[in-house]
């Protein structure tokens, strides 16, 4: 009877496992449809991350659920605990980043910037962010601490790229004012690219905790 019982909270697991790693593939796909508009300024995939984000929005709700029924009826402890405590925070964030690169479509749908150079500081913060994205999510998925480390790292990359986009884009508005729309869009984009990376650096630091008991850096 209790071999049963934990066979069946570890496919409960198990299952989990996979929803957390779709929700994160939805996510990591939204981004690589934006960094693909970046570079070729051809938006006719744009109101696949506005629908993308519908979907997310449902995965949060299904994972959430499934984690109070776990939480519910099987009332885990240590590890497995630590692992479904995770997973509600981890589903927070990853709904934050649907929402996000959401909103950076919604901005290229009425201020499109045409193709821009394959190291112009958006693309970079995109790219960047969609491996913190990847990497988070992999972590999890790995139980590799290595990983977690990795995208950790990458965050201060990710923070100085905006600071330099930031002072760059004062600059041009102060050259002329005439850009100061276009200019305000795209410290809008780089700054959702950061809360994007916030909240990479979130689900691994969560992680951490999943594995380790203990907390990670900013978590």
């Amino acid at each position: 009877m209790v071999k049963n019982m934990r066979n069946k909270f570890d496919e409960q697991l198990e299952l989990l496992n996979r929803e957390l790693i779709e929700m994160g593939a939805l996510c990591e796909r939204s981004l690589e449809i934006i960094v693909e508009e970046l570079l070729s300024g051809d938006l006719s995939r744009n109101e696949e991350v506005i629908r993308a984000e519908a979907v997310i929005d449902q995965k949060e709700r299904d994972i959430e659920q499934l984690c109070l029924k776990l939480l519910l009826q099987q009332q885990p402890v240590a590890r497995d605990l630590r692992q479904i405590s995770a997973a509600l925070k981890m589903i927070t964030d990853m709904e934050r980043i649907g929402d996000q690169t959401q909103d950076i479509a919604e901005i290229l749908d009425y201020d499109t910037l045409g193709a821009l150079y394959p190291e112009h500081v958006l693309v970079k913060m995109a790219r960047t962010t969609m491996q913190m994205v990847t990497g988070s999510v992999d972590a999890y998925v790995r139980k590799d601490l290595s990983l977690v480390k990795a995208v950790l790292e990458q965050d201060d990359e990710v923070d100085d790229l905006f600071l330099n986009e930031r002072e760059e884009l004062i600059a041009v508005i102060a050259a002329d004012r005439r850009n100061g729309e276009n200019a305000l869009d795209q410290l809008m984009i780089a700054k959702y690219f950061e809360r994007i990376g916030d909240h990479a650096v979130n689900i691994a630091n969560w992680v951490y905790f999943s594995i380790t008991g203990s907390h990670g850096r900013d978590a």
